[in-house]
């Protein structure tokens, strides 16, 4: 049984549509389908219950064409037995949105349980349709079985508890396709609406696979795969035929747009392979991920992330270096923030670290608490932030082994006029981080990948 997952782009208009059908209808089994909202709505939702909420005028033409949308579509592509149930069901939810609406114009507040609620009807109505179209699917709601609990503030995904749903849900093996809403959840306490966060329905399809030990979970999105970098920046990227687990999710984590990082690891942990396809060319064999390593140590690809911070942590932090660098992680992770690199410091010098910059200022709050006996006594001599920093993410299996080629990217980079704030060399088996301005990281990306992929 394999899992498929048709993003916004695949679901986002009448001929991509066309597409999903003809993909799905040619399987030789049954399998479990997920999908997004149609493409750009999601952002349209968030930007009419905001509209709303500051009491905007125009909340009625704005409904008029969400629903335009829909019915065009199920006008055009859900068969004729099916169109007036489809109809039906997708007019109650989208009375129910507009009604939500009027309520935010109202009270004139954007609670963040009401925008939950809002974004939900995306992928309700887009499944909805979805299993209208196709030949043999049934409708699953998503809201019976995808349960997130608290923590930090934010709704992560319950994964006992949602196992144990998923698994009542779906007996094997399947008899008709399944069709089914990405991205949408609820409390497991509350029972309110809540979703997985941006790039939710790849994790949605990553938990099912799991959790009914799929055969493969299949991506597909409006790119062929991944490619050795960003081919808005650099005209050369090529095409990666297969990857591991570890170097999809690093390439991800460092700003490789493909698929969600956090979709990997369900998937990783029972070893079912990912691959990923292009809705708009069916036939291109795309990327396929699995554990299998080629063995010998090589680049696979380069990826960039923007939006970052660097931490310096100054002073000459002689013979505790170990002490200094756990202190760093704890005080940080206990707060709920990222780190992103850092770079390994000999004793003596100062230590680099690398937070996403929306978490700068905090950071260097909660580091400065943390050292601050260190800054009375003067073995730390400043925790000072800079913005505005990206991340240069040199990926592959075994990396570590390639002799020299940290010290020769960073020799690349300087000889180009580009100053490397930090790297983070030989703490990675599989990748080397520089960090560089991100007035500079264009260039210092086409510059990497050119030195580095051969």
């Amino acid at each position: 049984m394999k899992v498929l997952k048709f993003g916004g782009t695949s679901v986002g208009t009448i001929e991509s549509l066309t597409n999903v059908k003809n993909i799905v209808d040619s399987l030789s089994e049954p399998a479990i389908v997920v999908v997004s909202a149609l493409g750009g709505l999601t952002d349209r939702l968030i930007a009419t219950a905001r509209m709303a909420a500051e009491g905007g005028a125009d909340i009625d033409e704005e409904m008029d064409q969400i629903s335009s949308r829909h019915i065009e579509i199920i006008s055009a592509l859900v068969k004729d037995e099916k169109k007036e149930e489809v109809t039906l069901k997708v007019k109650v939810l989208l009375k129910d949105l507009g009604d939500i609406f009027k309520g935010l114009s109202l009270i004139k507040s954007l609670p963040e349980r009401t925008l939950d609620l809002v974004l939900s009807y995306g992928e309700r109505m887009s499944s909805i349709i979805v299993a209208g179209i196709l030949n043999d699917a049934e409708h699953h709601d998503s809201l019976e079985f995808m349960r997130t609990e608290r923590w930090f503030n934010k709704d992560i995904a319950d994964r006992s508890l949602t196992d144990e749903l998923i698994r009542k849900e779906f007996l094997l093996p399947l008899k008709r396709h399944c069709v089914l809403g990405g991205f949408i959840s609820r409390d497991r306490d509350t029972y309110e609406i809540t979703n997985l966060g941006r790039g939710g329905s790849d994790y949605t399809a990553a938990l099912i696979a799991a959790s009914l030990n799929g055969e493969e979970l299949e991506i597909w999105t409006d790119v062929d795969g991944f490619l050795t970098t960003d081919p808005r920046i650099v005209n050369d990227a090529r095409l990666i035929p297969e990857m591991t687990f570890v170097e999809s999710m690093e390439l991800c984590s460092y700003g490789a747009k493909v698929i969600y990082p956090p979709t990997i690891y369900p998937v990783f942990h029972k070893n079912i392979p990912i691959r990923i396809l292009n809705t708009f060319n069916p036939s291109a064999p795309g990327t396929f991920i699995s554990d299998h390593s080629e063995g010998n140590p090589s680049v696979r690809g380069v990826s960039v992330l923007g939006k970052c911070g660097l931490i310096n942590i100054e002073g000459t932090l002689t013979s505790n270096v170990a002490e200094i660098n756990t202190r760093t992680y704890n005080a940080l992770s206990r707060n709920g923030i990222g780190v992103l690199l850092v770079e390994q410091p000999e004793e003596g010098s100062s230590l680099s670290v690398v937070v996403p910059e929306a978490d700068l200022s905090k950071s260097v709050k909660h580091l400065q608490s943390e050292f601050s006996q260190e800054l009375r006594e003067g073995e730390v001599k400043s925790v000072r932030g800079e913005g505005e920093i990206s991340i240069i993410a040199v990926v592959g299996e075994s990396i570590k082994r390639i002799t020299g080629l940290g010290p020769r990217l960073s020799n690349t980079l300087w000889r180009n006029g580009i100053e490397v704030k930090t790297i983070s060399d030989g703490a990675s088996e599989t990748t080397i981080a520089i960090a560089v301005a991100s007035s500079d990281s264009s260039k210092a990306l086409a510059l990497t990948h050119e030195a580095a992929i051969r």
